[in-house]
């Protein structure tokens, strides 16, 4: 009897684990760049997990008239596209998951994880 009870109690947390939520669409691991702030200083900053399918445009790079972020690292699970403008527009180049780069040169102003 106790076997029973505990066979069904295996299996009923084997399918609460199973239907726990993950976060739909979302590439896992973080993605960072590089941007220089309004006195110079440079700056590193990363999105955790970031959603894939959208347009994310950098926050502290959206604008025209501040220079663009460079030195993206992709260490997330998915491939991203990195864009030279803001709402993905412009130049683009591809970063492969888990290892991809761009040098200081690489001018980035949005991504889209795919």
């Amino acid at each position: 009897m106790r076997f029973r009870h505990t066979v069904a109690a295996a299996v009923g947390a084997l399918t609460l684990v199973l239907t726990m939520p993950t976060p739909a669409g979302a590439a896992v691991g973080a993605f960072t760049y590089q941007y220089d702030d309004m006195s110079g200083e440079r700056i590193t900053a990363e999105l955790i997990d970031p959603p894939s399918g959208p347009c994310i445009t950098l926050p502290e790079v959206a604008d025209d008239f501040v220079p663009p972020a460079h030195t993206p690292r992709n260490a997330t699970d998915r491939p991203a596209t990195v864009y030279a403008g803001a709402d993905c527009t412009g130049p683009e180049f591809n970063l492969r998951a888990h290892t991809g780069y761009g040098s200081e040169r690489l001018k980035v102003r949005s991504v889209i994880f795919h």
